[in-house]
């Protein structure tokens, strides 16, 4: 599966523009539908949008056979749903972590890619939940607090929960890949003239 997450992805945009059109909307009020956020940036950016990758049909129609036989795997079925969520079919992907999480329900990462597969999908809060289950499950997760700041920034224009979440990661594994990408975000967010949580920010 893909090692990256979402911030991953908005990390190639030039992160003082995406916060900053975030920074503006916060300030104007106004209220944007989830996923909305990071479009106006990246066109800003240059940025075009790749197209999807391709489904891997041959790697799903081998792990259905083995769900088939053992519906209970749950490895085989967090494998299906990471197949779907890096062909970016998230409502498929969905239903594969969801089912993976049935049989396993202590996989912090089956769980924080759910979250991010809702967000993706559009629901922001259900995204939302599903990262604070995560932390349930383990919280020293840093992976889910890196999503968690990104769908606060982005879904919810909550640079201060956002900026919150980042630190932690900082904190907790500041020269790891998350450790790294938050540290970006948090540069994008003092880039774009915005401290969340200094006095009136």
């Amino acid at each position: 599966m893909r090692s990256e997450s979402i911030v991953f992805a908005v990390a190639g945009m030039c992160f003082g523009v995406i916060l900053g059109w975030v920074v503006g909307v916060q300030q104007s009020g106004q209220t944007q539908p989830a996923l909305a956020a990071a479009a106006p940036a990246a066109g800003a950016a240059g940025a075009a949008a790749p197209p999807a990758p391709q489904l891997d049909e041959a790697r799903v129609q081998s792990l259905m056979t083995v769900i088939t036989s053992d519906p209970e795997n749950a490895a085989a079925t967090l494998e299906l749903a990471n197949t779907y969520f890096d062909a970016e079919r998230y409502a498929d992907a969905i239903t594969w972590y969801e089912e993976s999480l049935r049989i396993d329900p202590s996989n912090p990462n089956a769980s924080t890619y759910l979250g991010i597969s809702y967000y993706y999908s559009g629901s922001t809060d259900r995204a939302l939940e599903q990262f604070e289950a995560s932390l349930a499950l383990d919280p020293a997760h840093t992976e889910t607090m890196l999503n968690q700041g990104i769908v606060l920034a982005f879904g919810r224009q909550d640079l201060e929960g956002a900026q919150e979440a980042w630190q932690q990661v900082v904190a907790l594994a500041p020269d790891s890949p998350e450790g790294q990408a938050a540290s970006r975000a948090l540069e994008g967010i003092a880039a774009a003239g915005h401290d969340a949580t200094a006095p009136g920010g």
